[in-house]
């Protein structure tokens, strides 16, 4: 299973996949997916919410 990091800034809000994630931050899943692409990225480059992939 893939599992992520969701960063605010330089702090990190919650690690594990994206169903995890999505419970333990009280969104839903496509919300932590949204957070992980690029777009997002590039929209947001002051304290937003971003995921990301983390390596196996």
């Amino acid at each position: 299973m893939k599992e992520y990091a969701v960063y605010k800034g330089e702090k990190i809000l919650a690690i594990g996949t994206v169903r995890e994630i999505a419970k333990q931050l009280k969104v839903k899943e496509r919300t932590v997916y949204f957070w992980s692409m690029p777009s997002h990225r590039k929209r947001n480059k002051k304290n937003a919410k971003i995921a990301i992939r983390l390596e196996e």
